[in-house]
């Protein structure tokens, strides 16, 4: 039975795009069948993370217009043929898209897929509401960077789906620093789901690699580094599997990482700078 799953988010920045291709890859090299839809319009972004880019002729709006079958728009990501990319247009506007074209394309694609992966607009605007509208039978994974800001967005998000009767969905965070999360000055993912009384689908370190593989337009699971020992583990859950949660800056330091381990540098207020906020 096909699944479909919509990465959405409060804000900009927090990882989503990044990590929807790499838990697409992921999945598609697990000999699942995956489609990763880029419903991001105007911005696309994930024929670059595929290397597809020189490769898009026809676009999610191509189909929804009627200028091209959904076949012949779908992309296969080179070396890998169980993943294929529905890229977004990118001279269009959200409210060019017409949500029952779109709840259409999702009902032919659940036919021929395992899993439809939606790289959702971040924010709460026509984007992602146009998603949400396309139908019953969508999973929200609501990707959050552990701050008040964006846990603060990822409420909106949640009422946004409240709104229109959908699941609540299951939290992603991103960027998690250990150190910082021990030292008491970064939210666990733990906490975070706690404190939006979500389940928790999964925790993704701050890793360098991420950074360095974008530069050489790769996506950090193509590379041995901790983000995808991480994305590994979420993209078992998402295929009914139960990892253990690695619980990120909760367990106690040994006693070499608690005496040598470099500490996070004590931040220094600038001359006139405001007294810290209590959380």
């Amino acid at each position: 039975m096909s699944s479909t799953f919509v990465f959405a988010s409060g804000k900009g920045g927090v990882g989503k795009s990044t990590l929807s291709a790499s838990l697409a890859v992921l999945l598609a090299r697990a000999g699942r069948s995956v489609v990763l839809l880029d419903a991001d319009l105007g911005l696309r972004s994930q024929d670059l993370f595929l290397g597809l880019e020189n490769s898009v002729v026809y676009d999610l709006m191509d189909v929804a217009s009627g200028k091209c079958l959904l076949s012949q728009a779908l992309l296969e990501a080179p070396d890998l043929p169980g993943l294929s990319l529905l890229p977004a247009a990118q001279f269009v506007r959200a409210k060019d898209l017409d949500p029952r074209k779109l709840k259409k394309m999702l009902s032919l694609l659940r036919k021929e897929h395992d899993f439809i992966l939606i790289d959702c607009p971040a924010g709460l605007e026509r984007g992602l509401r146009n998603v949400l509208n396309a139908g019953r039978g969508l999973e929200t994974i609501l990707v959050l960077t552990p701050d008040d800001l964006c846990v603060r967005d990822g409420e909106q998000v949640i009422s946004l789906l409240e709104e229109k009767k959908l699941p609540p969905p299951r939290l992603l965070v991103n960027r998690l620093q250990p150190d910082l999360i021990h030292a008491g000055e970064m939210y666990s993912a733990r906490t975070v789901a706690q404190v939006l009384d979500v389940p928790l689908l999964g925790e993704v370190p701050e890793d360098p690699m991420v950074y360095r593989a974008q530069l050489r337009r790769r996506l950090p699971v193509d590379f041995h580094c901790e983000a995808r020992t991480a994305l590994l583990r979420i993209a078992d859950r998402l295929q009914g599997k139960d990892p253990p949660f690695p619980d990120y800056g909760r367990k106690k330091l040994s006693f070499l990482r608690r005496h040598f381990a470099p500490r996070p540098r004590e931040l220094a207020p600038v001359q006139g700078a405001p007294a810290d906020r209590d959380r």
